[in-house]
């Protein structure tokens, strides 16, 4: 692709700096009639955006600000974002609280297992089965599971 402005003569380059001076002075005024062009081309542009100047600029700020709203709102630390980290860190805490407790409940089992007999024969008798000298130990069956009938057969 070619950018180059099309529009504007080549400048000659001039051997000495007099004729240089002398072809920019020629050139001057035909300078200021195009810049005076398109001043006059722009000059109702201009006058409108300075009539309407307070209402671009309560635009801009009113689009400024629902943009900020919508930053601190829905952004990546916004507001929704906040709101979903307290509930999860809610949420940690109750699962903390929780497990502290059941350390607490199992250190508690493990000192008694250390130091109290009873803690010790109940634990032999419930996990392993072990009965006294003389005593004798029933196990009752688990219940069978129920029959369920075949019902597929009925549709043929």
């Amino acid at each position: 692709m070619d950018f180059r402005v099309k529009g504007f003569p080549k400048m000659r380059i001039v051997a000495n700096p007099e004729d240089g001076l002398r072809t920019l002075v020629e050139r001057v005024p035909r300078a200021e009639a195009w810049a005076d062009s398109v001043i006059e081309k722009l000059r109702p542009t201009f006058t409108m955006l300075y009539g309407i100047r307070r209402h671009l600029a309560t635009g801009v700020v009113a689009v400024v600000t629902i943009w900020l709203f919508a930053h601190v709102m829905f952004g990546s630390n916004g507001m929704v974002a906040y709101r979903l980290k307290k509930a999860e860190l809610q949420s940690l805490q109750e699962q903390i609280k929780g497990l502290k407790q059941e350390n607490v409940r199992y250190t508690e089992q493990i000192h008694s297992l250390q130091t109290d007999p009873k803690a010790i024969e109940k634990e032999a008798r419930e996990q392993l089965h072990y009965a006294r000298p003389g005593e004798v130990i029933y196990v009752s069956p688990s219940p069978a599971e129920p029959v369920v009938p075949d019902r597929t057969a009925a549709k043929k």
